[in-house]
């Protein structure tokens, strides 16, 4: 789909110089002589490297079209992640590098959303919030005020976390997923 360098937004995916890019910053530019320009710092899917572009505001770039397809996870090795689709029953598997340090929160049938381009899967959006078991944590200190005094903690698959001093060992939790955060106790 063809949109104007105008409508391109953080976090988009476009075709450009035949790859697909994903737009890390945009910057609107009028200058005093000549015509508005948009500056777009972009980085590539595939090829992991950095471009900044300059689009006049009468150029047009094609907007990438993505599937969002669900799939639960099933299993782990040691370089691929396994998912099912529930409704076909189709398994596929994804590498290890492109679920990154997320790939840790995954737990057998959790339900995730994988978005793919062109039948190829690039990203694993997992829900915005899981459950887990703390491993361990430190003992909270008396007298440290309550406001901001946070103490590590390392949940039960291998991450580490900053908690609440009244998180003790073997609590259930909520984490954010999408910055790795503590949420609340259950």
């Amino acid at each position: 789909m063809k949109i104007s360098s105008n409508e391109i937004r953080v976090g988009m995916l476009i075709e450009h110089k035949d790859d697909l890019w994903q737009v890390l910053k945009t910057q609107h530019v009028k200058p005093g002589k000549g015509g508005a320009f948009a500056q777009i710092e972009m980085k590539s899917v595939s090829k992991n490297t950095k471009l900044n572009e300059r689009f006049r505001s009468s150029d047009y770039v094609e907007k990438a079209s993505l599937d969002e397809i669900k799939f639960n996870f099933l299993y782990e090795d040691e370089t691929d992640y396994y998912f099912i689709n529930q409704k076909s029953f189709e398994q596929i598997n994804i590498k290890k590098n492109i679920v990154g340090e997320k790939g840790k929160m995954l737990t057998e049938n959790l339900q995730v959303s994988i978005n793919f381009y062109n039948d190829k899967p690039l990203a694993v959006e997992l829900p915005n919030q899981v459950t887990c078991k703390i491993l361990t944590t430190d003992v909270a200190l008396k007298g440290q005020t309550v406001s901001s005094s946070y103490k590590p903690a390392t949940l039960d698959n291998g991450i580490n976390i900053q908690v609440p001093p009244f998180v003790e060992s073997g609590d259930i939790i909520i984490v954010d997923t999408r910055n790795m955060e503590y949420i609340k106790k259950i």
